[in-house]
């Protein structure tokens, strides 16, 4: 049986002039006792700092974190390998067998430790929608060959202890069922977790991957519950909070484009109609959906933490998810 626990500390780190926050979350996923993950992609592309730098300097934080309190045991740890597309990784080539390895031995060392519990892969090699994309062109590449060396490779991890379970992130349908196939046929490790964006902005996963999140036991690590914070009620009416994350990074239009601002608007409505805290509302609904694993929550001060956290406990009424589902007819998936 999973177990659906939402724990999150949003760090904020003040270097020179360089403003960086990094996310880290903690969640229960069936037998584990908690998940860490790191994310920083978004503050190194908004402040045009390099990628490779960030990540190395917060893995060396968390390293020495581990050295000093002795818990790495304590820990499931999580990390990613970065797709394509950015200079300064790979110079924006694909990722392979030489980029995993890469990758992973030059974390370990950081962070100081000789495993990684869940290894993920951060989005495709392939040209296909995910980070908001829709109006799918088809490529010519030999996508199922890529994911089989990807697998291939990640196996070679998963058979010498390196890495105890294999993830995938911003993946389609299409994806996750080919990793399954490559690895029924060819006795390779399965997929363990997605970790997709899902919100009540973003339902898209219901369409082709939660029936398969729960047939498959590949469960949802979902990102972005409150839809960079629209869904918390915080910038409506305009407002753009300096330390809001739609305020730092402009370039997420999805989730302030007209449609995705009414919707947001009509679901704070609903949750203050009842008396419920609306970003409580909205995580409550991630949290209540059967083919999740955990739901990824961040918070800039501890008062929003804890109301967050406090979200798990909250079970919302019948009254209340059939008005959920009149705003998400009325105005569905304005956020892919």
């Amino acid at each position: 049986m999973w177990v659906k626990l939402i724990l999150v500390m949003l760090l904020k780190y003040y270097l020179k002039f360089e403003y960086m926050y990094i996310r880290i979350f903690k969640l229960t996923m069936r037998s584990a006792i908690g998940l860490l993950l790191f994310t920083a992609r978004e503050i190194a592309v908004h402040l045009g700092m390099n990628l490779t730098y960030i990540l190395n300097q917060i893995e060396e934080y968390i390293g020495e974190w581990f050295r000093q309190s002795g818990k790495r045991k304590e820990i499931v740890l999580a990390s990613k390998a970065t797709g394509p597309g950015h200079q300064h990784v790979r110079e924006g080539k694909p990722l392979g067998r030489s980029g995993i390895l890469s990758a992973i031995e030059g974390s370990l060392a950081r962070l100081q430790t000789d495993y990684i519990d869940l290894y993920q892969i951060h989005w495709p090699n392939r040209a296909t929608n995910f980070f908001g994309k829709l109006g799918y062109q088809h490529g010519a590449e030999d996508a199922e060959r890529d994911l089989h060396e990807i697998l291939e490779t990640l196996s070679e991890l998963f058979n010498s202890g390196v890495v105890k379970a294999i993830g995938i992130s911003n993946e389609t349908p299409w994806g996750l069922m080919s990793y399954l196939n490559l690895a029924e046929q060819y006795g390779l490790p399965r997929i363990a977790s997605i970790q997709n964006p899902y919100s009540l902005l973003n339902r898209t996963f219901e369409i082709g991957l939660a029936e398969m999140a729960i047939r498959e036991d590949v469960g949802l690590l979902a990102y972005s519950p409150m839809a960079f914070g629209m869904l918390s009620g915080k910038y409506r009416n305009g407002a753009r909070p300096v330390d809001g994350r739609i305020t730092l990074f402009e370039r997420f239009q999805r989730y302030s484009n007209p449609q995705a601002v009414a919707a947001s608007e009509a679901y704070v409505a609903l949750a203050e109609r009842h008396q419920l805290s609306p970003a409580q509302m909205a995580l409550a609904f991630v949290t209540g959906q059967s083919f999740l694993t955990s739901n990824i929550i961040g918070a800039t001060t501890m008062l929003q933490l804890k109301e967050n956290i406090d979200s798990s406990e909250l079970q919302l009424s019948d009254d209340v998810m059939k008005e959920i589902e009149a705003i998400h007819q009325r105005i569905p998936n304005p956020a892919p």
